[in-house]
């Protein structure tokens, strides 16, 4: 009896420190909001990254979209791997494949650190995975195509 009561206090402590730390965010999401809406494409992906986990502000997938393309268009490549993650999963758009391995090459391209552009690397070719050879085209097509706005 006691070990469930200390996993019942448990619980509630980490429970209450989730909604602390939540509450603590919605200044900083303010502060992101405000530079984001200034063209800063580091806070557009982290503003999205919010929206997108819902740190601070409501989850909202439609919002996350919205920053995240703000942010890619300008070549950010996290907002580019976060894109081709959603597109990749269906999350707040309709799964597409296509759109998925454009934007998960973009990153490969656009990402400096190794670490990360092996992670787009493998989230690339994951995705590649379940694709014809005419979608790989066209998604890599599209990615040439491209061009930071």
């Amino acid at each position: 009896m006691e070990i469930k009561g200390f996993l019942i206090a448990v619980m509630l402590l980490f429970v209450s420190a989730a909604s602390v730390w939540a509450y603590k965010k919605a200044p900083f999401a303010k502060s992101l909001r405000k530079l984001a809406g200034q063209g800063d494409a580091e806070s557009q992906s982290r503003l999205g990254y919010m929206y997108y986990q819902g740190q601070g502000v409501p989850q909202d997938y439609a919002a996350a979209l919205k920053w995240y393309r703000l942010a890619a268009a300008q070549g950010y490549a996290r907002a580019q791997y976060r894109l081709g993650y959603m597109y990749a999963h269906g999350e707040g758009v309709p799964q597409d494949q296509v759109q998925a391995h454009k934007w998960l090459t973009l990153a490969t391209i656009t990402f400096t650190n190794k670490p990360e552009r092996d992670e787009a690397v493998k989230a690339r070719d994951k995705v590649a995975a379940d694709m014809t050879p005419a979608q790989i085209a066209e998604a890599q097509k599209l990615a040439r195509e491209w061009k930071k706005q």
